[in-house]
């Protein structure tokens, strides 16, 4: 299955890129971001939240092959 990831924030400075399609075997969001950590190192130094198809998902959730979105920590206000 193929996946669109985006990256936002401090994410597109690890990545160097703010988008890609990511080839995983997997079912799970957690298959998908064990290839992303295995693509860029730094990635497990960084906290972020996962966002499918525009709403925040855990890495248990079942990958539906649309949307991933890689979303750093923001300040609101």
């Amino acid at each position: 299955m193929y996946i669109t990831v985006k990256y936002f924030g401090q994410i597109v400075e690890v990545t160097n890129t703010q988008e890609e399609i990511i080839e995983v075997s997997g079912s799970q969001v957690s298959d998908l971001l064990e290839v992303l950590n295995s693509k860029y190192d730094q990635l497990d130094n960084k906290d972020f939240q996962i966002a499918q198809n525009q709403e925040l998902v855990l890495p248990e959730t079942e990958l539906t092959g649309l949307e991933i979105a890689l979303l750093p920590p923001f300040a609101g206000g």
